[in-house]
């Protein structure tokens, strides 16, 4: 079996102080935050950047830069940026496309509209066409994001239309409130759908997590964990560190006797090329 993945997402765009004092939210935080996860065993880290005063996610750039340049300098994570902005808030394309200029390896590309948080996060076709141009100029690979099944449709018609590449890396992202369920079924068929040169890794949102990572560990697939997708460590306790994500899932592969992939290796996996 193709060795494991872990992706962590380290602090996504909404989640606040009130919520958890331990999220991430300055650019040192998100950093160490980030190096402490590739000490404990990830490969690649999923990045939103924090405006430290209101805590939102914005596309600052130098925000970016504070995150991104050290993690180049002291790891050899690949490192995954992302074009969502804040969902519901449905930033200009050329706002979301500014971490494209830090030539991530990878990037997010959320697949189509759908409600997160009670509001309505737009990715038109126009806007899908532009990001999948950017991303292709750039050099960077996306990361498929598929919220729902019509989504992994729409990456393939734009794949046929040579506007995506493969192979193709699709991201599900299961059980949101508008989404599709996080359950067995609904994950093999995600997978049954996608084409057979494709990778792919499972988030698993809150409740879901930890289930959704051990279907994907026995499947084939990737995982990603991380406060971006979950607060709790278990019932009623709140994760301290996103490396405690990483660490439980490096542990139970070892368990399994699926290795866990380095970040040169992942870089062969998901066809990127070699770290310069």
């Amino acid at each position: 079996m193709e060795k494991l993945i872990i992706t962590a997402a380290i602090t996504g765009s909404r989640i606040s102080r009130s919520q958890t004092p331990y999220i991430p939210i300055t650019p040192e935080e998100i950093a160490q935050s980030a190096y402490e996860c590739w000490e404990a065993g990830a490969s690649v880290v999923h990045i939103h950047v924090r405006d430290p005063e209101t805590e939102i996610g914005t596309q600052d750039a130098e925000l970016i830069r504070r995150v991104v340049e050290p993690l180049r300098e002291k790891t050899d994570l690949v490192l995954c940026l992302t074009t969502s902005g804040v969902p519901g808030l449905n930033f200009s394309l050329e706002k979301r496309m500014i971490p494209l200029q830090f030539k991530p390896e990878l990037a997010s590309f959320d697949a189509g509209t759908i409600l997160l948080g009670g509001r309505p996060f737009i990715n038109t076709p126009e806007f899908l066409e532009g990001a999948a141009k950017a991303m292709k100029e750039a050099g960077v690979k996306p990361e498929l994001e598929i919220f729902d099944h019509g989504m992994i449709t729409t990456c393939i018609r734009m794949r046929d239309q040579s506007q995506l590449e493969d192979p193709l890396h699709f991201q599900f992202v299961l059980g949101t409130p508008w989404g599709a369920p996080a359950t067995p079924r609904t994950l093999v068929h995600m997978v049954d759908t996608i084409p057979g040169d494709a990778t792919w890794s499972i988030i698993g949102i809150g409740r879901s997590h930890l289930p959704m990572s051990m279907f994907a560990l026995a499947m084939g697939g990737h995982i990603r964990v991380g406060m971006e997708d979950n607060l709790y460590y278990k019932r009623g306790e709140l994760v301290k560190r996103n490396s405690q994500f990483v660490e439980r899932i490096v542990r139970i592969a070892e368990e399994y006797g699926r290795e866990v992939a380095t970040p040169s290796e992942t870089r062969e996996i998901l066809s990127l090329p070699e770290r310069t």
